[in-house]
């Protein structure tokens, strides 16, 4: 299976990137072929200028993104939850490569699912207890993610695995969210 991963904490060194190297450790013991990318090394304008109005020139980083995610089986992707949704730099990948004629297209009045035939997970971590997450933010990055993104444009099925309480885990702790994840990429 080709697998593509997205990190997308801005930080390389950050808990979310060694989770997201966890996890393609595990999938390239099992023999899959898998690629890490960090959105932050990509070169690319954040800003969806005219919107979805008008087509904008999209960088060689991004056709090759649109290439790769084409060309995956499983799309993973590993983020922070930052004031209870995705970061920016998550956000505005999306915007400009998940592109209408793409990722999805409007034939009357329900959109096409264009990148159907991929399955997806996505690995979020968050400061937030999970039930002040679930109940007081009502799960806004699930739905945002999961249902607004991934599925919107095709994925199926879509994964969740969450890490709460980061900040304030302990080393163990840690250490057992890195095995779970490389364990995912294994039996993915």
């Amino acid at each position: 299976m080709k697998i593509l991963i997205l990190q997308a904490h801005p930080n390389k060194d950050s808990f979310v990137s060694a989770l997201a190297q966890s996890y393609a450790t595990g999938a390239k013991e099992k023999g899959h072929e898998v690629e890490l990318v960090h959105i932050v090394d990509l070169s690319f304008d954040p800003v969806l200028h005219a919107g979805y109005r008008s087509n904008q020139v999209l960088e060689p980083d991004l056709r090759a993104m649109q290439e790769k995610i084409k060309e995956a089986n499983h799309l993973v992707v590993a983020f922070p939850i930052w004031w209870a949704s995705l970061p920016g730099l998550l956000k505005s990948f999306f915007e400009r490569t998940l592109l209408p004629g793409f990722a999805f297209d409007y034939k009357g009045a329900l959109p096409q699912k264009l990148l159907k035939g991929r399955s997806a997970r996505y690995i979020m971590t968050m400061d937030s207890p999970a039930f002040y997450y679930r109940l007081f933010l009502r799960g806004a990055g699930f739905t945002i993610i999961e249902k607004s993104i991934l599925r919107f444009c095709g994925f199926a099925p879509v994964r969740r695995t969450v890490f709460y309480g980061v900040r304030s885990s302990q080393e163990t702790t840690r250490e057992k969210w890195l095995k779970k994840v490389r364990t995912l990429g294994y039996n993915e």
